[in-house]
């Protein structure tokens, strides 16, 4: 990592300030934790406009669309939805788009457009995805990628064929308090890895009312199973990718268990489930997931002899053991208090924010990991840059998550081959 092992140069002023000190120390923070390919928390105004569609505007097509509002250089020109509700709701987001009720029309009709979001439930991804590519336009797909391993592959090669950029959702990546967590992870602050631990808990019900019975049963997608993928692969996808991200590699087996213990509704679905995965070296993750209580949220822990790391989306903290390695800036860095544990706020920007006297103030995110993962996507659309998670990533995290869903509904151990993580 560029400037890891530099020290900070000697002041030459007799008795510096509170703010020299707090600068000085912010800077010893940067040269050891930023990577140079941090983003800025704002992507730059001086891009070029890029023409989108949209194929599905449901409840995530509508927060991509309400994310994109939030960046000048976005420009959608049309979308797509089979719903004709949906696409009216859409529409109505989207001013002085044009409508059309498939992806294929939208295709044929809309040239000029030079990428493509697709975010239509998770196992109807294929279709619009190939056909977006094979009409030779960039593509931003939301993760997880699909909900067969079947399908997941077909996308992934017909993205390598394409030649054009193709960006799966998996936000993390595009995170600026991940990335920043991840270069004091990579450059090993963390010491020996001796444990991983996962969750997703928010009370809700997964369920939406319709007063028309066929539209209910699609709406409902996610309690199909048939079609779903479950909280492990649906929730847990997103959350497996940031573990790989940051080791550089992959579980080798999973098993899991899974239950209805709130949504007494008929359902099939587990609204609670428990998956523990398994690493080459020995290490083990536990992850969990529920709809049924929301306490603790969604996070990842990664537990090393010298520190841990906690991630939280919008926030971050690393806990240094008390006989770690000292390396100075932590006398500086902004902390926060965990009943008995004191953590060290990673602050993305750390060195302009401290310049100002704001350290405090670049706790947390301004906007979501959404809005950073489509800025990344549109970058490397106008830029050039390459995609924050390309399709070979994007399979191998849904591949997990397919497999830890599979587990759950089995009760068996699964195998996780790297020829199951890839294209087959």
């Amino acid at each position: 990592m560029s400037g890891s092992n530099r020290s900070e140069p000697k002041r030459t002023e007799p008795s510096p300030s509170r703010r020299e000190i707090l600068r000085t120390g912010a800077g010893a923070l940067a040269a050891f934790a930023l990577s140079p390919e941090l983003a800025a928390l704002q992507p730059p105004g001086s891009r070029r406009a890029c023409k989108l569609a949209i194929i599905g505007v449901g409840r995530q097509g509508r927060s991509i669309l309400g994310e994109l509002q939030k960046i000048d250089d976005a420009e959608v020109a049309a979308v797509a939805d089979t719903t004709p509700s949906r696409l009216k709701s859409g529409l109505r987001r989207a001013r002085g788009a044009t409508g059309y009720a498939s992806a294929a029309e939208l295709l044929e009709k809309e040239a000029g457009v030079e990428a493509v979001i697709v975010a239509t439930p998770t196992h109807l991804h294929r279709e619009p995805a190939l056909q977006a590519l094979e009409a030779g336009k960039h593509v931003y797909c939301e993760a997880p990628l699909a909900s067969t391993l079947e399908d997941g592959r077909a996308i992934a090669a017909a993205a390598r064929r394409a030649g054009t950029r193709f960006q799966v959702g998996l936000q993390g990546r595009s995170n600026p308090v991940y990335r920043l967590a991840r270069s004091f992870a990579r450059a090993g602050t963390l010491g020996d890895l001796v444990n991983l631990r996962a969750q997703h808990n928010k009370k809700t019900s997964w369920r939406t009312a319709s007063s028309d019975p066929a539209f209910e049963e699609a709406l409902n997608w996610r309690l199909d199973a048939g079609k779903t993928i479950g909280l492990a692969g649906e929730l847990g996808t997103h959350q497996f990718d940031v573990i790989h991200w940051f080791l550089g590699r992959h579980p080798v087996s999973v098993r899991g268990s899974g239950g209805v213990h709130f949504h007494r509704d008929g359902r099939e679905v587990a609204d609670s489930v428990h998956c523990d995965l398994g690493f080459a070296d020995g290490v083990r993750m536990q992850y969990t997931a529920t709809i049924s209580n929301s306490y603790g949220g969604s996070y990842e822990l990664l537990s090393g002899s010298n520190a841990a790391i906690k991630l939280a989306w919008s926030h971050g903290w690393m806990f240094k053991e008390a006989d770690a390695t000292t390396q100075g800036w932590e006398v500086y860095a902004n902390r926060q208090q965990f009943h008995n544990d004191q953590g060290i706020t990673l602050i993305a920007d750390a060195t302009q924010l401290a310049a100002q006297d704001r350290l405090k103030e670049g706790v947390g995110l301004p906007y979501s990991s959404l809005y950073y993962a489509l800025s990344d996507f549109l970058r490397s659309v106008t830029e050039g840059e390459p995609v924050a998670c390309g399709a070979a990533e994007g399979l191998a995290a849904t591949a997990v998550g397919i497999l830890a869903h599979r587990a759950t509904v089995t009760g068996e151990e699964i195998e996780i081959s790297e020829e199951l993580l890839g294209e087959g």
